[in-house]
Parts: structure tokens; C-alpha cells; sequence
């Protein structure tokens, strides 16, 4: 059986990702939330994010568990981070460091080989690479973290296609700060079924 494609994304309840100037104070991440991620991150095969998500987390995370501020969630996450495989899809860089590998595109034929790989699934993050991926049609799940609060600017998650994705709601969670997690899983086959 192959891995499958899971999209982790936060947004405000009306659709951004970041605010105006990449702002990302709006996001409500406490422990509950933080140690929610860790679990669910843990368990995945590998990260695949595009070179802008892939530099901001190697800009962070290597070294977070070193911050005297750095809580108990914060220094399990960095540890995570640096132990997990990751994939960078990019056209510009040669290499990258801390355990990752360089794919120049996004193609039903390199996402297959990458589904086709051992261990367990793979979380793709980032707005343009999730685009590439729902463009073709190669996203498995979508996990939706809605944060409570609308922001009126910024970057929308979601762009406009050319087509619609039905999904089905699977599981729903409340946190106690009021982030609602939404899980959808895919209606019928996957073009990485062959």
C-alpha cells in the first residue's frame, strides 16, 4: 500500500494563511495545539514543502530545543523536524541540508515514486507547492486547522482551479483555544493508484 499525501494547513476562518507582510502572530499554537502537532508529525514518513516553507523551517528549527525560551512542545517538534526526511520542490537550489533531498517538479510520475517509498505518510505545507499538487489532483487528505478569527487580508490558502475537489469529512476537534481541526479524505481513486 502506498503513502499518502496529507495537506496540513492553518488558516482564518475566512481562508488566509498569513496575514498582510507574512504576518503569522494570528495563529493560536499553545501547548495543546503544539503537542497535537508533534503527535500527528511524528508519525508521518517525511515533509514535503516548497524552497520558501523548507528555508523559514531550516531558519528555525535545527536549533530551537538550544533557546532557554523554548517550551517542552518547541523542543520535541525541533527534534522531529531535524530526524524526519524531507522533500524541497525547487527549480533554483542544488542541495539542502538537514536530511533533505531536492526535486525540481511536481509530476504524477515523481509524486508516485515518492508514495511508492517506505515509512509512513507525507505531510505536504506550503500554498504554492499544495497548489501544484491539487492542480494534479495528488492530495489524499486535507487536515485544516481553522483558527478562530477572521482576517479581512493577507494570502488566501486556496487559489482558483480549474476544477472542484469533493471531499468527505472524516473526523472534526475542537481545541480548548477554539482551532477547529477539519479532516477530509478524498472522493474515489487517486491518479497515484494507478
Amino acid at each position: 500500500m502506498r503513502r499518502r499525501i496529507i495537506l496540513s494547513v492553518s488558516v482564518s476562518v475566512d481562508g488566509y494563511f498569513e496575514g498582510p507582510d507574512h504576518d503569522l502572530s494570528w495563529n493560536l499554537v499553545d501547548d495543546e495545539v503544539h503537542t497535537h502537532f508533534n503527535r500527528e508529525l511524528a508519525r508521518m514518513g517525511g515533509f514535503l514543502s516548497g524552497r520558501v516553507t523548507h528555508e523559514l523551517m531550516a531558519s528555525v528549527w535545527p536549533t530551537a530545543d538550544q533557546d532557554p525560551d523554548a517550551d517542552g512542545p518547541m523542543i520535541e517538534f525541533a527534534g522531529i523536524w531535524r530526524a524526519m526526511p524531507k522533500v524541497v520542490f525547487s527549480r533554483t537550489l542544488d542541495r539542502a541540508d538537514w536530511n533533505t533531498t531536492v526535486v525540481r517538479e511536481v509530476t504524477p510520475e515523481s509524486i508516485a515514486a515518492l508514495a511508492a517509498g517506505p515509512g509512513g505518510d507525507l505531510c505536504l505545507s506550503g500554498a504554492n507547492l499544495a497548489e501544484s499538487f491539487l492542480a494534479q489532483d495528488l492530495i489524499d487528505e486535507f487536515r485544516i486547522y481553522v483558527h478562530p478569527v477572521v482576517l479581512g487580508r493577507g494570502t488566501l490558502f486556496f487559489s482558483p482551479t480549474e476544477h472542484s475537489t469533493p471531499l468527505t469529512l472524516v473526523d472534526s476537534h475542537r481545541f480548548t483555544n477554539g482551532v477547529t481541526l477539519l479532516h477530509y479524505t478524498r472522493n474515489g481513486p487517486s491518479p497515484l493508484d494507478g
